[in-house]
Protein backbone atom coordinates (compact mmCIF):
# COMPACT_ATOMS: atom_id res chain seq x y z
CA UNK A 1 0.00 0.00 0.00
CA UNK A 2 1.46 3.56 -0.58
CA UNK A 3 0.41 6.93 0.60
CA UNK A 4 -0.04 9.99 -0.70
CA UNK A 5 0.31 13.61 0.57
CA UNK A 6 -2.44 15.16 0.95
CA UNK A 7 -2.54 18.67 -1.51
CA UNK A 8 -0.77 21.47 0.82
CA UNK A 9 -2.40 24.96 1.07
CA UNK A 10 -1.25 28.13 0.83
CA UNK A 11 0.23 30.30 3.99
CA UNK A 12 -3.18 31.72 4.32
CA UNK A 13 -5.42 28.40 4.74
CA UNK A 14 -2.52 26.75 6.68
CA UNK A 15 -2.31 29.81 8.73
CA UNK A 16 -6.46 29.98 9.49
CA UNK A 17 -6.61 26.03 10.28
CA UNK A 18 -3.48 25.69 12.94
CA UNK A 19 -3.34 23.65 15.66
CA UNK A 20 -1.95 24.80 18.99
CA UNK A 21 -0.40 21.40 20.49
CA UNK A 22 3.37 20.17 20.70
CA UNK A 23 2.91 17.59 18.19
CA UNK A 24 2.97 20.27 15.69
CA UNK A 25 5.74 21.74 13.78
CA UNK A 26 5.20 24.96 12.36
CA UNK A 27 6.75 26.32 9.35
CA UNK A 28 6.37 28.90 7.25
CA UNK A 29 4.12 27.68 5.07
CA UNK A 30 2.11 25.68 7.94
CA UNK A 31 2.66 28.77 10.46
CA UNK A 32 1.22 27.57 14.36
CA UNK A 33 -1.19 29.26 16.49
CA UNK A 34 0.00 30.23 19.83
CA UNK A 35 -0.78 32.69 23.10
CA UNK A 36 0.70 35.99 20.83
CA UNK A 37 -0.21 34.61 16.86
CA UNK A 38 1.09 32.17 14.58
CA UNK A 39 4.57 31.05 14.51
CA UNK A 40 6.46 30.35 11.63
CA UNK A 41 9.62 28.30 12.06
CA UNK A 42 12.43 29.02 9.60
CA UNK A 43 15.17 26.73 8.11
CA UNK A 44 17.78 28.06 5.59
CA UNK A 45 18.24 26.18 2.58
CA UNK A 46 22.31 27.18 3.48
CA UNK A 47 24.15 26.56 6.84
CA UNK A 48 23.69 30.14 7.54
CA UNK A 49 22.89 33.84 6.94
CA UNK A 50 24.92 36.38 5.77
CA UNK A 51 24.56 39.58 8.37
CA UNK A 52 22.16 41.61 5.54
CA UNK A 53 19.93 38.48 5.16
CA UNK A 54 19.06 38.19 8.83
CA UNK A 55 18.71 41.66 9.27
CA UNK A 56 16.26 41.23 6.23
CA UNK A 57 14.27 38.91 8.67
CA UNK A 58 14.24 40.96 11.95
CA UNK A 59 13.37 43.26 9.73
CA UNK A 60 10.25 41.37 8.34
CA UNK A 61 9.30 40.12 11.50
CA UNK A 62 9.13 43.31 13.21
CA UNK A 63 6.27 44.41 10.41
CA UNK A 64 4.40 41.00 10.49
CA UNK A 65 4.57 40.10 13.58
CA UNK A 66 5.28 41.49 17.18
CA UNK A 67 9.10 41.22 16.66
CA UNK A 68 10.07 39.01 18.67
CA UNK A 69 12.28 36.19 17.31
CA UNK A 70 13.45 33.00 19.54
CA UNK A 71 15.89 30.75 18.26
CA UNK A 72 15.03 26.86 19.52
CA UNK A 73 16.95 24.23 21.61
CA UNK A 74 17.31 22.39 18.10
CA UNK A 75 18.96 26.09 16.44
CA UNK A 76 15.71 26.62 14.28
CA UNK A 77 14.39 30.36 13.71
CA UNK A 78 11.01 31.77 14.85
CA UNK A 79 8.85 34.57 14.49
CA UNK A 80 6.48 34.83 16.62
CA UNK A 81 3.15 37.21 17.04
CA UNK A 82 2.02 36.37 12.84
CA UNK A 83 -1.45 36.60 11.61
CA UNK A 84 -3.37 35.08 9.14
CA UNK A 85 -2.95 38.32 7.24
CA UNK A 86 1.05 38.94 7.77
CA UNK A 87 2.04 35.17 6.61
CA UNK A 88 2.15 36.09 3.42
CA UNK A 89 3.45 39.22 3.85
CA UNK A 90 6.51 37.75 5.79
CA UNK A 91 7.00 34.83 3.31
CA UNK A 92 7.28 37.52 0.18
CA UNK A 93 9.77 39.48 2.40
CA UNK A 94 11.53 36.92 2.85
CA UNK A 95 11.69 35.61 -0.75
CA UNK A 96 12.78 39.36 -2.32
CA UNK A 97 15.72 39.11 0.22
CA UNK A 98 16.89 36.16 -1.30
CA UNK A 99 16.61 33.94 1.57
CA UNK A 100 16.02 30.34 0.43
CA UNK A 101 13.85 28.14 3.23
CA UNK A 102 13.83 24.22 3.08
CA UNK A 103 10.71 22.92 4.01
CA UNK A 104 9.61 19.26 4.90
CA UNK A 105 11.72 16.62 6.67
CA UNK A 106 14.37 18.42 8.71
CA UNK A 107 17.97 17.37 8.04
CA UNK A 108 19.80 18.97 10.62
CA UNK A 109 23.95 18.96 10.35
CA UNK A 110 26.43 20.85 13.34
CA UNK A 111 26.56 24.64 13.51
CA UNK A 112 30.26 24.28 11.93
CA UNK A 113 30.00 21.56 9.86
CA UNK A 114 32.19 22.15 6.84
CA UNK A 115 34.66 24.47 8.93
CA UNK A 116 35.33 22.21 11.99
CA UNK A 117 38.73 20.46 11.36
CA UNK A 118 38.47 17.98 13.61
CA UNK A 119 35.20 16.75 11.50
CA UNK A 120 35.78 12.96 10.35
CA UNK A 121 33.49 13.88 7.15
CA UNK A 122 31.26 16.36 5.35
CA UNK A 123 28.14 15.99 7.12
CA UNK A 124 26.55 19.36 4.48
CA UNK A 125 27.32 16.96 1.37
CA UNK A 126 25.77 13.39 3.37
CA UNK A 127 23.01 15.89 4.55
CA UNK A 128 22.15 17.13 0.75
CA UNK A 129 22.27 13.82 -0.37
CA UNK A 130 19.63 12.77 1.93
CA UNK A 131 17.42 15.93 0.91
CA UNK A 132 17.43 15.23 -2.70
CA UNK A 133 16.64 11.90 -2.32
CA UNK A 134 13.76 12.86 -0.45
CA UNK A 135 12.65 15.37 -2.64
CA UNK A 136 12.70 12.76 -6.07
CA UNK A 137 10.73 10.40 -4.05
CA UNK A 138 7.54 9.60 -5.46
CA UNK A 139 4.59 9.79 -4.22
CA UNK A 140 6.13 12.42 -1.90
CA UNK A 141 6.37 10.79 1.78
CA UNK A 142 4.44 11.49 4.12
CA UNK A 143 6.08 11.25 7.57
CA UNK A 144 5.29 12.68 10.75
CA UNK A 145 5.95 16.31 11.11
CA UNK A 146 8.19 16.47 13.65
CA UNK A 147 10.42 13.30 12.33
CA UNK A 148 13.95 14.46 12.18
CA UNK A 149 17.50 13.20 10.81
CA UNK A 150 20.81 14.38 12.06
CA UNK A 151 23.67 13.91 9.74
CA UNK A 152 27.14 14.29 12.30
CA UNK A 153 30.12 15.09 10.93
CA UNK A 154 32.06 14.07 14.42
CA UNK A 155 33.35 17.65 15.00
CA UNK A 156 33.71 19.35 18.17
CA UNK A 157 30.52 21.45 18.58
CA UNK A 158 28.61 18.24 17.03
CA UNK A 159 25.01 17.03 17.88
CA UNK A 160 24.94 14.29 20.56
CA UNK A 161 22.82 16.07 22.79
CA UNK A 162 20.23 17.04 20.29
CA UNK A 163 17.27 14.22 19.94
CA UNK A 164 16.53 12.59 16.79
CA UNK A 165 14.51 9.71 14.84
CA UNK A 166 17.44 9.22 12.62
CA UNK A 167 21.13 9.79 13.66
CA UNK A 168 23.88 9.59 11.29
CA UNK A 169 27.33 10.15 13.41
CA UNK A 170 30.95 9.93 10.94
CA UNK A 171 32.95 7.23 12.49
CA UNK A 172 36.45 6.23 11.92
CA UNK A 173 37.03 2.69 12.27
CA UNK A 174 40.81 1.48 10.98
CA UNK A 175 41.44 4.49 9.09
CA UNK A 176 38.36 4.22 7.50
CA UNK A 177 35.29 6.34 7.24
CA UNK A 178 32.33 5.09 7.98
CA UNK A 179 28.19 6.26 9.72
CA UNK A 180 27.07 5.14 12.77
CA UNK A 181 23.88 4.87 12.08
CA UNK A 182 20.98 4.84 15.83
CA UNK A 183 17.70 5.42 15.99
CA UNK A 184 15.43 7.35 18.41
CA UNK A 185 17.14 9.72 21.06
CA UNK A 186 20.43 11.49 21.64
CA UNK A 187 23.89 9.79 21.40
CA UNK A 188 24.04 8.43 24.98
CA UNK A 189 20.16 6.94 24.38
CA UNK A 190 19.69 6.28 20.64
CA UNK A 191 19.97 2.42 19.69
CA UNK A 192 23.10 1.66 17.47
CA UNK A 193 21.56 -0.16 14.43
CA UNK A 194 24.62 -0.33 12.13
CA UNK A 195 27.91 0.73 10.97
CA UNK A 196 27.51 1.70 6.95
CA UNK A 197 29.74 2.50 3.95
CA UNK A 198 29.48 6.01 2.52
CA UNK A 199 27.39 4.84 -0.58
CA UNK A 200 25.11 3.21 1.52
CA UNK A 201 23.96 5.56 3.81
CA UNK A 202 21.17 7.35 1.80
CA UNK A 203 19.87 3.88 0.92
CA UNK A 204 19.28 2.66 4.30
CA UNK A 205 17.94 6.12 5.80
CA UNK A 206 15.58 6.14 2.55
CA UNK A 207 14.52 2.33 3.91
CA UNK A 208 13.69 3.83 7.09
CA UNK A 209 11.55 6.77 5.56
CA UNK A 210 9.71 4.52 3.71
CA UNK A 211 8.82 1.89 6.62
CA UNK A 212 7.72 5.42 8.41
CA UNK A 213 6.14 6.67 5.57
CA UNK A 214 3.77 3.09 5.19
CA UNK A 215 2.62 2.78 8.69
CA UNK A 216 1.09 6.65 8.75
CA UNK A 217 1.58 10.07 9.95
CA UNK A 218 2.25 9.20 13.51
CA UNK A 219 4.99 6.77 12.81
CA UNK A 220 8.25 7.44 14.53
CA UNK A 221 11.75 5.61 14.62
CA UNK A 222 11.31 3.87 17.96
CA UNK A 223 8.51 2.07 16.60
CA UNK A 224 10.81 -0.10 14.15
CA UNK A 225 13.69 -0.11 16.24
CA UNK A 226 13.77 -4.21 15.99
CA UNK A 227 12.59 -4.50 12.23
CA UNK A 228 15.40 -1.73 10.89
CA UNK A 229 17.96 -3.86 13.18
CA UNK A 230 17.05 -7.17 11.33
CA UNK A 231 17.57 -5.65 7.93
CA UNK A 232 20.52 -3.72 8.43
CA UNK A 233 22.46 -5.99 10.85
CA UNK A 234 26.45 -5.03 11.04
CA UNK A 235 29.35 -6.99 11.06
CA UNK A 236 30.90 -4.50 13.34
CA UNK A 237 30.70 -4.24 17.09
CA UNK A 238 28.47 -1.50 17.65
CA UNK A 239 29.83 -1.19 21.45
CA UNK A 240 33.22 -1.05 20.44
CA UNK A 241 32.47 2.40 18.97
CA UNK A 242 33.48 5.23 21.44
CA UNK A 243 30.60 7.71 22.03
CA UNK A 244 30.87 11.04 20.98
CA UNK A 245 32.63 13.73 23.00
CA UNK A 246 30.30 16.27 24.95
CA UNK A 247 29.95 18.98 22.76
CA UNK A 248 31.03 22.90 24.46
CA UNK A 249 28.21 25.33 25.20
CA UNK A 250 27.89 26.96 22.31
CA UNK A 251 28.26 30.67 24.14
CA UNK A 252 31.63 31.38 23.85
CA UNK A 253 35.20 31.87 21.78
CA UNK A 254 35.51 28.23 19.64
CA UNK A 255 39.20 27.96 18.67
CA UNK A 256 39.11 25.97 14.95
CA UNK A 257 42.71 27.04 14.33
CA UNK A 258 44.28 28.26 11.12
CA UNK A 259 43.30 31.71 12.79
CA UNK A 260 39.85 30.94 12.53
CA UNK A 261 38.03 31.92 15.82
CA UNK A 262 34.35 31.54 16.00
CA UNK A 263 31.97 33.76 18.65
CA UNK A 264 28.81 31.73 20.08
CA UNK A 265 26.16 34.48 21.43
CA UNK A 266 23.45 33.00 23.24
CA UNK A 267 19.80 34.39 22.96
CA UNK A 268 18.79 34.84 27.31
CA UNK A 269 16.10 31.96 27.36
CA UNK A 270 16.04 32.29 23.08
CA UNK A 271 14.08 35.34 22.74
CA UNK A 272 15.12 38.59 21.11
CA UNK A 273 13.40 41.74 19.79
CA UNK A 274 14.33 42.47 16.32
CA UNK A 275 15.24 45.48 16.85
CA UNK A 276 17.91 44.46 19.39
CA UNK A 277 18.93 41.62 16.80
CA UNK A 278 19.89 44.48 14.07
CA UNK A 279 21.76 46.56 16.70
CA UNK A 280 23.49 43.26 17.75
CA UNK A 281 24.60 42.68 13.76
CA UNK A 282 25.16 46.20 13.15
CA UNK A 283 27.74 45.66 16.44
CA UNK A 284 29.17 42.75 14.95
CA UNK A 285 29.25 44.13 10.94
CA UNK A 286 31.53 46.85 12.46
CA UNK A 287 34.37 44.37 14.27
CA UNK A 288 33.88 41.63 10.84
CA UNK A 289 31.66 39.75 11.20
CA UNK A 290 30.23 37.76 7.69
CA UNK A 291 28.10 35.10 8.53
CA UNK A 292 25.74 33.71 11.07
CA UNK A 293 24.77 30.23 11.80
CA UNK A 294 22.46 28.45 13.77
CA UNK A 295 22.68 26.46 16.72
CA UNK A 296 21.48 24.23 19.83
CA UNK A 297 21.37 26.23 22.77
CA UNK A 298 19.51 29.17 21.76
CA UNK A 299 22.64 30.41 19.96
CA UNK A 300 24.18 32.38 17.01
CA UNK A 301 27.51 31.22 15.75
CA UNK A 302 29.29 34.59 14.01
CA UNK A 303 31.57 34.27 11.40
CA UNK A 304 34.14 35.78 9.94
CA UNK A 305 36.25 37.94 12.77
CA UNK A 306 40.25 37.96 13.05
CA UNK A 307 41.45 36.25 15.97
CA UNK A 308 42.47 39.98 17.54
CA UNK A 309 39.00 41.05 17.29
CA UNK A 310 37.05 37.88 19.04
CA UNK A 311 37.33 39.33 22.20
CA UNK A 312 36.08 42.82 21.50
CA UNK A 313 33.53 41.35 19.59
CA UNK A 314 32.56 39.01 23.01
CA UNK A 315 32.75 41.90 24.91
CA UNK A 316 30.16 43.76 23.12
CA UNK A 317 27.71 40.60 22.71
CA UNK A 318 27.69 40.76 26.53
CA UNK A 319 27.07 44.78 26.98
CA UNK A 320 24.18 43.88 24.89
CA UNK A 321 22.91 41.40 27.39
CA UNK A 322 23.48 38.14 25.46
CA UNK A 323 25.30 35.15 26.83
CA UNK A 324 28.37 35.08 25.53
CA UNK A 325 30.36 32.79 28.18
CA UNK A 326 30.36 29.61 28.80
CA UNK A 327 30.29 30.17 32.11
CA UNK A 328 27.14 32.13 32.48
CA UNK A 329 24.63 30.67 34.34
CA UNK A 330 21.33 31.53 32.42
CA UNK A 331 23.02 28.54 30.14
CA UNK A 332 21.67 26.27 32.32
CA UNK A 333 18.42 27.78 31.99
CA UNK A 334 15.88 26.01 29.64
CA UNK A 335 12.25 28.30 30.02
CA UNK A 336 9.63 27.66 27.62
CA UNK A 337 7.80 31.18 25.94
CA UNK A 338 5.49 31.45 28.60
CA UNK A 339 2.50 33.80 30.08
CA UNK A 340 1.48 35.86 27.14
CA UNK A 341 2.88 34.04 24.52
CA UNK A 342 1.47 30.82 24.84
CA UNK A 343 -2.17 29.45 25.84
CA UNK A 344 -1.22 27.11 28.10
CA UNK A 345 0.92 28.97 30.29
CA UNK A 346 0.27 30.15 33.90
CA UNK A 347 3.81 32.16 34.98
CA UNK A 348 6.00 34.59 33.19
CA UNK A 349 8.80 32.28 32.74
CA UNK A 350 11.15 34.41 31.41
CA UNK A 351 11.21 36.44 34.67
CA UNK A 352 11.60 33.90 36.64
CA UNK A 353 14.02 32.25 34.59
CA UNK A 354 15.90 35.72 35.24
CA UNK A 355 15.07 35.79 39.03
CA UNK A 356 16.51 32.41 39.08
CA UNK A 357 19.79 33.49 37.54
CA UNK A 358 19.88 36.44 39.98
CA UNK A 359 19.24 34.88 43.15
CA UNK A 360 19.87 31.06 42.86
CA UNK A 361 23.88 31.12 41.40
CA UNK A 362 24.99 28.09 42.95
CA UNK A 363 22.42 25.81 41.53
CA UNK A 364 23.82 26.94 37.84
CA UNK A 365 27.22 25.16 38.25
CA UNK A 366 26.84 23.00 34.79
CA UNK A 367 26.02 20.22 36.34
CA UNK A 368 21.85 20.75 35.96
CA UNK A 369 19.78 21.97 33.78
CA UNK A 370 17.10 24.08 35.64
CA UNK A 371 13.96 24.56 33.64
CA UNK A 372 11.40 26.57 34.21
CA UNK A 373 8.02 25.29 32.55
CA UNK A 374 4.50 27.74 31.97
CA UNK A 375 2.23 24.50 32.08
CA UNK A 376 2.87 20.69 32.81
CA UNK A 377 3.28 20.33 28.92
CA UNK A 378 6.93 21.24 29.55
CA UNK A 379 7.59 22.53 26.27
CA UNK A 380 11.59 23.72 26.42
CA UNK A 381 12.31 20.36 28.09
CA UNK A 382 10.56 17.57 27.89
CA UNK A 383 12.83 15.04 29.65
CA UNK A 384 13.64 15.22 33.30
CA UNK A 385 15.74 18.15 35.14
CA UNK A 386 17.48 17.70 38.04
CA UNK A 387 15.55 20.81 38.99
CA UNK A 388 11.98 21.90 37.37
CA UNK A 389 9.95 25.33 38.58
CA UNK A 390 6.35 24.90 36.66
CA UNK A 391 3.15 26.58 37.57
CA UNK A 392 0.90 25.25 39.59
CA UNK A 393 -2.83 26.51 41.33
CA UNK A 394 -2.08 28.90 43.73
CA UNK A 395 1.97 29.61 42.50
CA UNK A 396 4.54 27.74 41.47
CA UNK A 397 5.31 24.32 41.82
CA UNK A 398 9.30 22.73 42.35
CA UNK A 399 9.85 19.32 40.75
CA UNK A 400 13.23 17.65 41.81
CA UNK A 401 14.99 14.90 39.18
CA UNK A 402 11.39 15.08 37.75
CA UNK A 403 9.49 17.01 34.49
CA UNK A 404 6.96 19.86 34.41
CA UNK A 405 4.31 16.69 34.80
CA UNK A 406 5.87 14.80 37.65
CA UNK A 407 4.38 15.70 41.25
CA UNK A 408 6.36 18.84 42.85
CA UNK A 409 8.26 17.72 45.75
CA UNK A 410 7.49 21.07 47.26
CA UNK A 411 4.71 24.20 46.26
CA UNK A 412 5.84 28.00 46.66
CA UNK A 413 3.27 30.83 46.67
CA UNK A 414 3.22 33.29 44.07
CA UNK A 415 4.45 35.65 46.22
CA UNK A 416 7.36 34.00 48.06
CA UNK A 417 9.39 32.41 44.71
CA UNK A 418 11.85 35.09 45.04
CA UNK A 419 12.86 34.09 48.64
CA UNK A 420 12.03 30.36 48.22
CA UNK A 421 14.64 30.51 45.19
CA UNK A 422 17.46 32.45 47.91
CA UNK A 423 16.88 29.41 50.37
CA UNK A 424 17.18 26.58 48.41
CA UNK A 425 20.55 28.57 46.89
CA UNK A 426 21.63 29.17 50.67
CA UNK A 427 21.06 25.37 51.76
CA UNK A 428 22.90 24.09 48.28
CA UNK A 429 25.86 26.78 49.11
CA UNK A 430 26.09 25.31 52.92
CA UNK A 431 25.13 21.86 52.43
CA UNK A 432 27.74 21.27 49.60
CA UNK A 433 30.59 18.31 50.25
CA UNK A 434 33.91 18.93 49.09
CA UNK A 435 33.94 18.23 44.98
CA UNK A 436 30.29 18.21 44.67
CA UNK A 437 27.87 19.09 41.86
CA UNK A 438 24.40 21.55 43.01
CA UNK A 439 22.48 18.24 41.63
CA UNK A 440 24.74 15.62 43.97
CA UNK A 441 23.72 17.60 46.73
CA UNK A 442 19.80 18.15 46.03
CA UNK A 443 19.84 14.13 45.11
CA UNK A 444 21.40 13.62 48.53
CA UNK A 445 19.11 16.24 50.70
CA UNK A 446 15.97 14.57 49.00
CA UNK A 447 12.34 15.71 48.90
CA UNK A 448 12.00 16.71 52.52
CA UNK A 449 15.15 19.06 53.10
CA UNK A 450 14.00 20.68 50.13
CA UNK A 451 10.88 21.14 50.89
CA UNK A 452 11.91 22.53 54.01
CA UNK A 453 13.67 25.03 52.59
CA UNK A 454 11.99 26.90 50.12
CA UNK A 455 8.76 26.75 52.38
CA UNK A 456 10.36 28.39 55.20
CA UNK A 457 9.37 31.60 56.41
Amino acid sequence: MTFHAAPSDGPMEAAQRSPMRRGACPSLSAPMMTGDGLLARLRPEKPGFALRELMAIADAAAVCGNGILEITARGNLQIRGLTAQSVPILSQKIEDAGIAITQGLAIETPPLAGLDPADIADAVSMAERLRMAVSAHQPPLALAPKLSVIADGGGQLNLGAVTADIRLRAVRINDAVFWLLSLAGTEATASRIAVLEDAAVVPATMDILKNLAAIGRDARARDIIGAVATRWASAFDLDGIPPQMAAPSSAGIHDLGNECCILGIGLPFGQIHARALCTLLEAMDIVGATEIRLAPGHALMVLGIVRDRIAAAQALALGHGLRAFPRDPRNHIAACAGLGACASAQIDTRAVAQMLADTAPTLLDGSLTVHVSGCAKGCAKPSASGLTITAAPTGYGLVVNGSASAQPTAYIDENNIRTALAHLDKLVSERKQGGESARSCLTRLGADGIRAAVQQG
